[in-house]
C-alpha cells in the first residue's frame, strides 16, 4: 500500500434506526424542512452530449487523497475506450432493474428488523456514470499489473468480489470489451491462489473449488450475469501514488450476462474480500462516493479519508446489519413528504430496513409507502400531460412542450430524523416517477442510485452520512 494516509469514498446515507427501538443511539441528526416545490428546466431532463469536466479520467490528488473519477459509462465523460459502447434501451435497463431489486430482497427476506443490528472503524478514484443495467451504472478507471494495465470497472456496494476478463478466454466465454484482456503472464507481480491457504479460504460464498492447485471463483449477480475463473493477487493502482499491493481478485475466464462493455467490477460490499475489507487495515474501512447527477458530468470515489459521516453537512444516521445478508449496507427509512406534507404511512411498513444500492437504479418502496407516494406526486402534477408507464415505472409524463418543470418536492426521512430533499433528477428519470414498489410492507426497502446522485454518501465505521451538493 502506498504511504497516502487516507482513501476517500463518499457516500450520502446516514442513518439511524433508534427510533424504532433497533439502535440505542444516533449521530448528528438534523431536522430539513423540505421546499414544496421544485422548478427546473425541463432541459435539465436531458443527458448532455459534451462533458463538462476537462479531465473526465485521470485519477488526481486531492490533498492527502487520491481522487478517482466516477463517470456514466455511457455518457461523454466516460474513458473513449468505453464510451463508444451502445447504451441499453430504458426498457432493458428497467427489467435488469427489477430483477436485481428481486434478488436482493430475496436474499434479505426473513431477515426483518427485528435482525437488524448496528455495526462498530484516502485515495480517490475519479469516478463515471456507467450505463450498465445488471450490476451497476458507474465506472472508475484503476490500473492493474505490473506494468499497470487499465482497467473500466463497475463500482458496486452490492457486491464484494472485485474481478476482470483474463487471458485465456475463448469468445463463446468472454464478452466484448474496449480494452485487451488482462493478462496475468504479462505482468511480474501476478500471483495466484493457491488452495488450502487462508485467502481461498476466505472466498465464502464466492468459493468454487480448486483447477490444479490454484483457488476458483464463482459470482452470480441480481440481473443473470455470472463470472467463474481463477482466484489471483497483483498491484491495483487507484493512482499515480496510491497503490495496493497483492489486492486479491478474481481472473475471470468464463463470463455471461448483461456485462457486455466493461473490463470487470469492483466490489465495494462489507464482507472481507471486497476493495473496502482489503485496504481497511490502511484506510480503516471509512469509504465515499458521488454519484453524478448527468452522464456529462463526474463524481468521485474515496477510500478513507479525514473527514467523518458525522462531519457538519452531513445527515446522519447509525449502519446496521442483516446476519442473512452480510454485503449489504442497510439505514433505516422512517417516512417520506411530497410537496413539504408528510405522508400518512404505517411506521411498520419501513421496519424491514433500506438498503443502500449503486447497483439498483431507481427506489424500491413497501407497496403502502409507493402508493401513499404516488398519490401525493400524482396530485401535485396535474398541470402536466401524463405519458405511458415504462416498465416498473407507472407515473409518467409528457414534458416536451415545457420549458420549466415544476415538481412537487420529495424528501426521504432516516430514523435519526436527519432529511434527504431530492433534486430534480432524484424525482423524475425517463420521464417517471422514479420509485416503485417491491416486497411487502414491513419487508426490506431499496435506496437507488437515482435518489443518491448528486449526494456525498460516506460509510465511516458504524455510521452513514449523506451530503448534498457534493458533485
Amino acid at each position: 500500500m502506498s504511504s497516502s494516509p487516507v482513501a476517500r469514498l463518499l457516500l450520502p446515507l446516514l442513518l439511524c434506526a433508534g427510533a424504532l427501538g433497533f439502535l440505542s443511539r444516533c449521530h448528528g441528526a438534523r431536522d430539513a424542512e423540505a421546499p414544496r416545490y421544485v422548478t427546473v428546466s425541463a432541459a435539465s431532463f436531458k443527458p448532455g452530449s459534451t462533458c463538462r469536466d476537462p479531465d473526465p479520467v485521470a485519477p488526481r490528488r486531492n490533498g492527502t487523497s487520491a481522487v478517482l473519477r466516477l463517470t456514466h459509462r455511457h455518457g461523454p465523460c466516460a474513458p473513449a475506450r468505453a464510451s463508444s459502447l451502445a447504451a441499453p434501451s430504458v426498457a432493458d435497463t428497467l427489467r435488469a432493474d427489477q430483477r436485481r431489486a428481486e434478488y436482493i430482497l430475496r436474499r434479505v427476506s426473513g431477515a426483518g428488523a427485528q435482525q437488524l443490528v448496528g455495526s462498530k472503524a484516502a485515495a480517490t478514484v475519479p469516478a463515471s456514470w456507467g450505463y450498465d443495467i445488471g450490476t451497476l451504472n458507474y465506472v472508475v478507471t484503476a490500473s492493474l499489473g505490473t506494468p499497470g494495465v487499465a482497467q473500466t470497472l463497475e463500482v458496486d456496494t452490492g457486491s464484494d468480489l472485485s474481478w476482470v476478463q483474463c487471458k485465456p478466454c475463448a469468445a463463446s466465454s468472454c464478452y466484448s470489451q474496449k480494452d485487451p484482456l488482462f493478462d496475468p503472464a504479462r505482468s511480474s507481480s501476478y500471483a495466484a491462489v493457491p488452495c488450502g491457504g487462508s485467502a481461498c479460504a476466505g472466498l465464502g460464498l464466492y468459493a468454487s473449488g480448486c483447477s490444479a492447485a490454484q483457488c476458483g471463483y464463482v459470482v452470480s449477480y441480481g440481473d443473470g450475469s455470472n463470472t467463474r475463473g481463477v482466484y489471483g493477487s497483483d498491484t491495483l493502482t487507484l493512482t499515480a501514488t496510491d497503490a495496493v499491493q497483492g489486492f486479491l481478485f478474481g481472473c475471470g475466464h468464463a463470463q455471461s450476462g448483461l456485462l457486455t462493455g466493461i473490463d470487470g467490477l469492483l466490489g465495494l460490499g462489507r464482507l472481507p474480500v471486497s476493495l473496502v475489507g482489503q485496504t481497511a487495515g490502511a484506510y480503516g474501512g471509512a469509504f465515499s462516493y458521488c454519484l453524478p447527477t448527468k452522464p456529462s458530468t463526474t463524481g468521485y470515489l474515496t477510500l478513507g479519508g479525514a473527514a467523518s459521516a458525522a462531519a457538519p453537512g452531513f445527515a446522519t444516521t447509525q449502519l446496521l446489519t442483516s446476519p442473512g445478508a452480510p454485503t449489504y449496507y442497510i439505514v433505516m427509512l422512517t417516512g417520506i413528504s411530497v410537496g413539504g406534507q408528510a405522508l400518512s404511512v404505517p411506521a411498520s411498513a419501513f421496519a424491514g430496513g433500506t438498503v443502500v444500492d449503486t447497483g439498483t437504479v431507481v427506489t424500491r418502496l413497501p407497496p403502502a409507502a409507493y402508493a401513499a407516494l404516488r398519490s401525493a406526486f400524482r396530485s401535485g402534477m396535474t398541470a402536466y400531460p401524463s405519458a405511458a408507464p415504462n416498465g416498473i415505472l407507472d407515473t409518467c409524463y409528457d414534458l416536451s412542450g415545457y420549458s420549466t418543470v415544476t415538481l412537487p418536492s420529495v424528501a426521504l426521512v432516516l430514523s435519526s430524523g436527519a432529511t434527504l430533499t431530492l433534486g430534480a433528477d432524484g424525482i423524475l428519470s425517463f420521464g417517471c416517477l422514479a420509485f416503485a414498489a417491491s416486497g411487502s410492507d414491513g419487508g426490506m426497502a431499496i435506496l437507488g442510485n437515482v435518489q443518491q446522485r448528486s449526494f456525498e454518501v460516506r460509510i465511516d465505521g458504524d455510521s452513514v452520512g449523506f451530503r448534498p451538493g457534493a458533485c
